[in-house]
């Protein structure tokens, strides 16, 4: 299966390469990426990282990057070590240069879910192993290249498709900007005042949209946003670390929440993801995410396979 039909090459090697935002990457090495997941999804089992180990370093909880990381090293013949960064040196006030000198001695690559862009930047550019962003306060790489393959596999192409997110211009907004601007996607985001996505991260996002075939759109305008609209994506209104804004958050978020009204805008077929985990009745409403057209457990198992082609091309 090929997730682009016109003549492609990739002419930079990924072994050793860091994945902190899709901004590093050129279109044809996206495909690849995607391309590889496709086939794993297929064919699940190989001994590509036998002997090989990534450390997963989590300064946040997690569900689905902790269990699909650790399964896909698995499958692929390696070993994933779980660290939670409280109960590393880390904790203590080891700095992140060491760490990242200390574990490039005894791991083939590092994964971290933090809470700072900053400290990916710090350990990639201090470690000799490649680093890969599972989250941080700016990015969601993996997850948005989840999300590709989850859209590639619904609409039968990528370059073209309206997809709409409804909320809070967040990390996993931004990377679906970055990612669906290189991949030649309609991307809108439809966010309140005052939660719109960041100005750098939407600047980028046109430049590469622009010299990508694709587009970008930025407005307050919900209803609007979602008419022709392929998919339909939406995030939790309160990440990790913001509970103290939850009641404004509410507020300020609810004409975004996704309904069977705002379904009701888009096209007849479209496709609604969602990231997990899920608030029923806030930013999203049961009827949808427990509907005929939501795919959000698709999105999720395509976690697993996406990293492993990350994790095989890398490691």
């Amino acid at each position: 299966m090929s997730v682009e039909t016109e003549p492609k090459q990739v002419s930079v090697s990924f072994q050793g390469r860091h994945l902190l935002t899709w901004k590093d990457y050129q279109k044809a090495e996206i495909i690849h990426l995607l391309e590889r997941a496709v086939e794993m999804k297929q064919q699940p089992l190989s001994e590509a990282l036998a002997q090989k180990t990534l450390a997963m370093i989590f300064e946040k909880s997690s569900t689905r990057t902790r269990v699909s990381f650790e399964v896909g090293m698995t499958q692929l013949g390696g070993k994933a070590i779980n660290l939670n960064s409280r109960d590393m040196q880390l904790g203590r006030g080891e700095t992140i240069a060491d760490t990242a000198q200390v574990l490039s001695r005894y791991v083939d690559g590092i994964m971290i879910r933090t809470d700072s862009h900053k400290k990916l930047e710090e350990l990639a550019a201090n470690g000799t192993v490649p680093i890969i962003n599972g989250l941080c306060d700016i990015y969601h790489p993996c997850q948005a290249l989840a999300d590709m393959m989850t859209i590639y596999e619904q609409k039968g192409k990528l370059a073209g498709v309206k997809l709409v997110y409804a909320g809070d211009g967040n990390n996993v907004a931004h990377s679906l900007m970055i990612i669906g601007a290189i991949l030649g996607l309609e991307v809108v985001i439809a966010s309140p005042e005052g939660y719109e996505p960041l100005d750098f991260v939407t600047n980028d996002a046109g430049r590469l949209a622009a010299e990508n075939g694709g587009s970008l759109t930025v407005t307050s305008d919900i209803k609007t946003a979602v008419d022709g609209a392929d998919v339909l994506y939406t995030d939790v209104w309160t990440s990790m670390g913001q509970e103290e804004e939850e009641t404004e958050r509410k507020k300020a978020l609810a004409p975004y929440q996704v309904n069977q009204e705002l379904v009701g805008l888009a096209k007849a077929d479209v496709s609604v993801l969602h990231c997990l985990p899920a608030h029923r009745g806030e930013e999203i409403t049961a009827e949808v995410i427990d509907g005929s057209q939501s795919v959000v457990f698709d999105q999720a198992e395509n976690r697993l396979h996406v990293q492993k082609a990350i994790m095989e091309a890398l490691l």
